[in-house]
C-alpha cells in the first residue's frame, strides 16, 4: 500500500477526531506511523489501523473504510484537481478511474497496486461497477463514490450486490442517482 493512502487516513482522522486519536490508533495497531507518500508499506498496516479504529469507534471495518473513502475525497480534490475538474460529474468521474486516474496514480506512485473496475451502464440510469482487487477494500471504493457524489453535489445510493468477502469473483457496486 502506498504511503499516500496512510497520509489521507491520518488527515481524515486528525481533521475529524484530532491528533490524539491518530496517536491512539497507531498505539493500538502497534505501528510507528511514519509514512511518506511515495513509500510502500505492508497492506497489513492499513488493516491494523482500520481494526483499531473499528474497535475504538465501535463500527465495522467496512464502515470505517467507507467513512475513510468519503472523507478522503475533499483532500484528493485539492491535491489532484485535474482528476475532478475534467469529468464534471460523478458518472464521468467513475468512468475515468481505469483510463485516466489509475494510470496517473501509477505514474506518480511507482508500484501502486490499484484496483480494477469494470463498468456496465444500465438503461435505467444505474451504473454497475465491478470491483476487483486482492486487497478486497470494496468498502473504501464505496466511500470514494459517496465522497465524489458530495464533491459534485449529486445524490447517489450505492448498493453492494455480490462481494469478494462472500466468495464472489468481484464486488458488484450498483450506483443509482436520485431524481
Amino acid at each position: 500500500m502506498k504511503g499516500v493512502i496512510f497520509n489521507l487516513l491520518e488527515e481524515a482522522v486528525v481533521d475529524q477526531f484530532g491528533d490524539a486519536t491518530w496517536d491512539d490508533l497507531l498505539d493500538a495497531a502497534e505501528l510507528e506511523g511514519a509514512y511518506t507518500s511515495l513509500g510502500s508499506y505492508p497492506d497489513s498496516e492499513i488493516m491494523a489501523l482500520v481494526a483499531a479504529a473499528s474497535e475504538k469507534l465501535a463500527l465495522s471495518p467496512a464502515a470505517i473504510l467507507r467513512w475513510f473513502g468519503k472523507s478522503a475525497i475533499p483532500s484528493l480534490a485539492i491535491h489532484y484537481p485535474d482528476f475532478f475538474t475534467s469529468p464534471g460529474n460523478v458518472r464521468n468521474f467513475l468512468l475515468s478511474v481505469n483510463t485516466i486516474i489509475h494510470p496517473e496514480v501509477r505514474k506518480l506512485y511507482s508500484g501502486a497496486g490499484c484496483p480494477h473496475f469494470q463498468f456496465q451502464e444500465m438503461g435505467t440510469g444505474e451504473l454497475i461497477l465491478g470491483y476487483s482487487s486482492p486487497r478486497k477494500m470494496c468498502a473504501l471504493a464505496e466511500g470514494f463514490i459517496d465522497g465524489a457524489a458530495d464533491h459534485f453535489g449529486e445524490k447517489v445510493t450505492v448498493a453492494h450486490r455480490g462481494c469478494m468477502h462472500d466468495g464472489s469473483a468481484e464486488c458488484s457496486l450498483v450506483v443509482e442517482w436520485a431524481s
